[in-house]
């Protein structure tokens, strides 16, 4: 029988999240059921609140940085057991069948196979209850083993919690482009994807240098790893350092000129976008591609393998987020203070605050 679970949602696009319930399915025979311990708060949480992307469906219960410990497991699970410390980022189901399911990317999911397609942890088709998901803003959930992971002991979990989606967003681009020792890597922007960008490429072996409006994050970025600060809207610290770079990792989630960062690529150059913004970027000038046979890419989390080995790589090099903790009560505050940049530099809900 489904079970009542707290949470805390939004119920339309200008309502502040309030506490709430939703219902979550008993165990299936490959199902794990996780108390949540923390859930990190990302940007994406707060477009699809306010439904800036125009596609959220309310009630919406956010979150797709969960760490838990495991409580029940389905008769066919064998990964994990009661007590396991466990993970669900931001996918909960695919097809598994479709060309990238077999691929083990999973989140370019094409929905060909008889499964439902790529399925987020909230907003996404619920096929169980013929409803939609919902995310990690409540006290539990329920999710098929294949889209469970497993969290090293030696991770503070709350940590790692940002992992799960900041982690792999920044992480899989730096691979795919096998960033290694002696890449010069760009990363543009010191928030929640950003400053986890700054560290993987530092722990791939990488020359980092952090782009940055903000003078005052220079020390921030430098103890993370980063080589190099330029203050992007400096014009001559920009043009010492043009054409440098054999990669970009673009992490900002506002519109912004990207044209003056194609220039700080080298010859073959890439700028991989994976922040995003709720309104288009302005216009890209062709010429700056053109000379320099630059690229432009875009990349979109990962896939469920791939996000276990970074947490395997993050455990190895004991690389987590940095954090403010706070109780579920103070999200919406939270989220005013997001969009001020006024967090260093990832929020963490403590989910036992939605017990009390």
């Amino acid at each position: 029988m489904p079970s009542a679970t707290r949470a805390f949602a939004a119920t339309g696009p200008t309502t502040p999240l309030g506490a709430t319930s939703v219902s979550r399915r008993d165990p299936l025979a490959s199902d794990v059921e996780i108390e949540i311990l923390f859930c990190g708060v990302c940007h994406s949480d707060l477009h699809q609140a306010r439904n800036e992307w125009h596609n959220t469906v309310y009630p919406c219960v956010p979150g797709h940085e969960i760490v838990g410990r495991v409580t029940r497991t389905g008769a066919s699970v064998s990964k994990f057991k009661k007590g396991d410390i466990a993970a669900v980022g931001c996918l909960v189901d695919s097809c598994r069948e479709c060309p990238s399911c077999r691929e083990g990317l999973e989140n370019y999911c094409e929905g060909t196979g008889a499964g439902p397609g790529m399925v987020f942890s909230y907003n996404g088709a619920d096929k169980h209850s013929g409803g939609h998901t919902f995310g990690g803003y409540s006290s539990s959930i329920t999710v098929t083993e294949e889209f469970v992971l497993r969290i090293d002991p030696k991770l503070d979990p709350a940590g790692a919690a940002p992992l799960l989606c900041a982690g792999i967003t920044t992480y899989s681009p730096l691979r795919e482009w096998d960033i290694n020792k002696g890449s010069r890597v760009g990363v543009v922007g010191l928030g929640g994807l950003g400053h986890m960008g700054v560290k993987i490429a530092h722990a791939l072996g990488a020359h980092v240098t952090l782009y940055t409006t903000s003078a005052n994050k220079a020390e921030d970025a430098k103890r993370m790893g980063a080589s190099d600060v330029v203050i992007s809207k400096d014009p001559a610290q920009m043009a010492r350092n043009a054409g440098k770079q054999d990669f970009i990792l673009n992490t900002v989630s506002a519109p912004h000129d990207i044209n003056a960062m194609l220039g700080q690529l080298r010859r073959d150059g890439t700028m991989c976008m994976v922040g995003a913004p709720d309104k288009p970027h302005p216009p890209v000038d062709v010429f700056g591609m053109i000379f320099g046979r630059r690229r432009m890419s875009g990349s979109l989390i990962g896939g469920i393998k791939e996000t276990q080995e970074m947490l395997d790589f993050c455990a190895k090099h004991n690389i987590v987020s940095d954090i403010e903790i706070i109780p579920i009560q103070k999200i919406n505050e939270a989220y005013e203070r997001m969009l001020k940049s006024d967090v260093k530099y990832r929020f963490v809900i403590d989910m036992a605050s939605l017990k009390g």
